[in-house]
């Protein structure tokens, strides 16, 4: 029997632990896929680091309170996978994901960052049945296209690394 389970990639919050507009998007479309999959549990992610959480509780500790804002039983929210950037978000995730027994994970990023995510999560869980979603983001154009470029140049960097 298959057993499934959300993975809301981290994104940045303000020093207060507001979440920002990519966080909420991310949320929204983590409520979408729980809506569409009963029983599925949900596993956030995102501890601390400079670029996206600064505050004294991990940026899953945010996540966790909008989603439970939103519905979702404190029960089906998997502890958080306390992550700094997008490679340990699948490593760590992956010992939690082994713990529950789950076979089915469904990623959930922004639009531009589900290459990047698809490749690291793959190559961590090459024997689960993955999905990735994205949300759309809601950018200025020109933000939006630097974060695109930063995302394809890690993604080069990711595979070259991978050659060696």
């Amino acid at each position: 029997m298959s057993k499934s389970a959300i993975v809301i990639l981290g994104s940045p919050n303000d020093s207060e632990g507001s979440l920002s507009s990519i966080a909420i998007e991310r949320c929204q479309q983590a409520l979408t896929e729980y809506a569409r999959n009963p029983g599925a549990k949900i596993l956030p992610t995102g501890g601390w680091g400079e670029h996206f959480n600064t505050t004294n509780k991990p940026h899953g500790h945010y996540l966790r309170q909008y989603l439970t804002a939103h519905g979702v039983p404190e029960a089906d929210i998997l502890e958080c996978a306390e992550s700094a950037n997008t490679i340990q978000d699948a490593q760590l995730a992956k010992p939690i994901v082994e713990r529950h027994g789950i076979t089915d994970l469904i990623v959930v990023t922004s639009d531009f960052h589900i290459p990047r995510a698809e490749f690291l999560f793959r190559r961590e869980f090459p024997n689960l049945t993955l999905t990735f979603t994205g949300a759309k983001t809601n950018l200025p154009e020109a933000e939006l296209a630097k974060r695109t470029q930063h995302e394809q140049e890690a993604l080069v960097g990711l595979k070259r690394a991978a050659k060696t």
